[in-house]
């Protein structure tokens, strides 16, 4: 099996429990400035790394290039990870009826709801894992009605040769300025392409950087506009697109997270432990962001994560300096 290099990482996040230093976070971190320069980097940002879903925004420029047509809603929840409300199930199942489709051409897994109360709730009706609730079945539905647009085969549109996957790996190359590193399977079927967490943050800069009316600008726009389609209440990125009027965020598994400020800073990071509580990802992100100018304030709560024990709050996380590093 081919081995990739692992990036360089440090330490980033740090958890205090009532004073003492319990564990750490590490990862590797970017920030890009307004103009695009790297102002921060902590750790290896330019080897290879799986963006996961952090990289659903230039799958859904690729399928909008390819001709699917997609309203607004459709095309943030393309670009999105829901949480399986039933706005995001009946916004899929409207994509995929556009295309003269129905769930049975998903060829994502069955999943449960991503919303704790939306699983709890089919639990108690007797209810059953679904493509449709999968939280990415917007993105394959995009595929799906790109293929069906252009007179593409749709049964085997995740095979990498498809012509719908090879417009998604020149679109990730022309946004991120470097070739893929390597390709490998996505949790929810897709071709999963590598590319450095530089190369991430730069793709990102160049589609908030893209023309009006391009495939690129109109992602964004359908993003920071219905920002609940792209997670889902309460989640991190739905709430920093609210908390930051003007902001594209986009999380990815394995402890991904992609941020463009309203003003054209980006910050990307990766946390080597995958960041299971979704807690730490955050606070490196904004740490990125705020060392190359970006005014996070408003949404500096959501950084805030909190220890807890007994019930009650007993400590925090918190940055770790560069100095530490030392």
């Amino acid at each position: 099996m081919q081995q990739s290099p692992q990036p360089q990482y440090v330490p980033l996040v740090e958890v205090v429990r009532s004073g003492f230093a319990e564990g750490v976070h590490f990862g590797t971190a970017v920030g890009l400035t307004a103009r695009g320069e790297i102002g921060y980097v902590r750790g290896g940002a330019e080897a290879p790394m799986l963006p996961r879903s952090s990289a659903k925004p230039f799958q859904a420029a690729a399928v909008l290039r390819a001709g699917a047509d997609l309203g607004p809603a459709q095309t943030a929840i393309a670009a999105g990870s829901h949480s399986g409300e039933p706005r995001h199930v009946e916004t899929v199942e409207g994509m995929l009826a556009g295309a003269g489709l129905d769930a049975g051409a998903l060829r994502c897994p069955a999943d449960w709801p991503l919303d704790r109360g939306e699983r709890e709730r089919l639990l108690m009706d007797g209810g059953a894992p679904s493509p449709l609730l999968m939280n990415c079945s917007g993105k394959h539905a995009a595929m799906l009605a790109a293929c069906v647009a252009r007179g593409w085969s749709t049964g085997d549109y995740l095979e990498p040769d498809h012509p719908v996957q090879e417009l998604v790996r020149r679109e990730v190359e022309e946004m991120c300025g470097e070739p893929v590193a390597h390709t490998t399977v996505d949790g929810c079927g897709a071709p999963q392409l590598a590319v450095s967490l530089l190369g991430l943050a730069r793709g990102l800069r160049e589609m908030t950087l893209a023309p009006e009316g391009s495939p690129e600008a109109a992602v964004l726009e359908a993003m920071r506009n219905r920002p609940e389609y792209v997670a889902g209440e309460g989640r991190t990125d739905t709430l920093l697109m609210r908390g930051l009027p003007g902001a594209v965020a986009k999380m990815g598994a394995e402890g991904v997270l992609v941020v463009a400020a309203p003003a054209g800073e980006v910050a990307a990071v990766k946390l080597s432990d995958g960041d299971p509580l979704f807690r730490a990802r955050t606070l490196a992100a904004l740490e990125a962001l705020a060392a190359v100018g970006a005014d996070v304030s408003p949404v500096r709560d959501l950084a805030a994560a909190e220890v807890r024990g007994g019930g009650r709050a007993v400590g925090r996380l918190r940055p770790v300096a560069d100095e530490a590093l030392a």
